[in-house]
């Protein structure tokens, strides 16, 4: 038992840092095709935590001798009983789920080196055509890259309850990922420079910027994850419904309360207000509660899996 939780915490962990080092690939590549001076106080912070993934890989293989105890469909005799898993096996499988995660891994580090060595070559070369070929190279990684996303959350998160299904949670993964990216370069932009504000009024819009994207990702990982519960809920199927019984049960439900408060409901709250966006202080108080509450959120998806009915607890490995 007390294997199993190591690596469900650590598989916790491992989502949650990579998709900081993801999403800052992500936003960067976005930027990288819109433009816009939002990105201007982060660009270097975005590429140096996209520049982290061949570090991310790494913390990956620790959980390839954990398979069989956080996946079912890892275990023999387990998908020798059920015929669903049975169906499921030439997709769910040791050897091609590890095929797959060295495939996004390894496409995701080759991405994050190519786009920040064009963006860094932009500073000696004036003439646009170095930002011209970025921009072509950005527009198929992001598609590549939200694919990679998605499929990647399918495999190492929705897999551990691999009867459940959701056609969403690769778009909410998304948003939390993003989310959680644009929240932690306010917090690292305002830690680093105390009040950008006061020592450069000119990065006022910026700042301003940055809050308006935190506020909009809010809003779209709420709709997403309402959407979720809405359909699911709605279709009351014996594949989807036992994912949220689970998590209503005992203090999950309390756990998953408090997440619509502190991951919504505040920070809109909070961000809809101008003055919360014009106000670096305050603006990174709400940045740090919402990567508190992206762990939070990490941890109530992965933590009941493949149980029924537990009681809520936070075994002392997660901590």
């Amino acid at each position: 038992m007390a294997r199993e939780e190591f690596f469900r915490a650590y598989l916790t962990a491992f989502f949650y840092v990579a998709g900081l080092g993801i999403g800052c690939l992500g936003i960067l590549l976005l930027h990288c095709v819109v433009g816009g001076n939002w990105g201007v106080t982060v660009r270097r912070l975005l590429e140096s935590g996209a520049r982290t993934i061949p570090l991310i890989a790494l913390l990956f293989v620790p959980l390839i001798f954990g398979l069989k105890d956080i996946y079912l469909w890892a275990q023999p005799d387990f998908v020798a009983g059920d015929p669903l898993l049975q169906h499921k096996a030439p997709y769910l499988n040791v050897p091609f789920f590890l095929a797959r995660t060295v495939g996004y891994l390894a496409l995701w580090s080759v991405m994050a080196m190519a786009v920040t060595k064009m963006s860094l070559a932009q500073d000696t070369n004036n003439d646009g055509a170095v930002g011209r070929r970025l921009r072509r190279l950005c527009g198929p990684m992001i598609i590549v890259h939200v694919l990679m996303v998605s499929f990647s959350s399918f495999d190492w998160i929705m897999s551990l309850e691999p009867h459940w299904y959701s056609t969403i949670f690769g778009a909410l993964a998304l948003a939390g990922q993003n989310l959680a990216t644009i929240a932690l370069m306010i917090v690292i932009t305002v830690g680093l420079g105390g009040d950008p504000v006061e020592k450069d009024p000119g990065t006022r819009q910026n700042i301003y910027d940055l809050g308006n994207l935190l506020m909009a990702f809010t809003m779209f990982w709420a709709y997403l994850a309402f959407s979720q519960l809405l359909i699911i809920w709605a279709g009351n199927l014996p594949e989807e419904i036992p994912f949220f019984l689970k998590r209503f049960h005992d203090g999950w439900g309390v756990l998953g309360l408090g997440i619509i408060l502190f991951h919504f409901i505040v920070p809109f709250l909070m961000l809809i207000n101008r003055h919360t966006k014009r106000n670096p202080r305050i603006l990174a108080r709400v940045a740090i509660l919402i990567l508190v509450m992206r762990l939070v959120e990490t941890f109530y998806t992965v933590a009941p899996a493949h149980h029924e009915l537990i009681p809520f607890s936070v075994h002392w490995l997660y901590l």
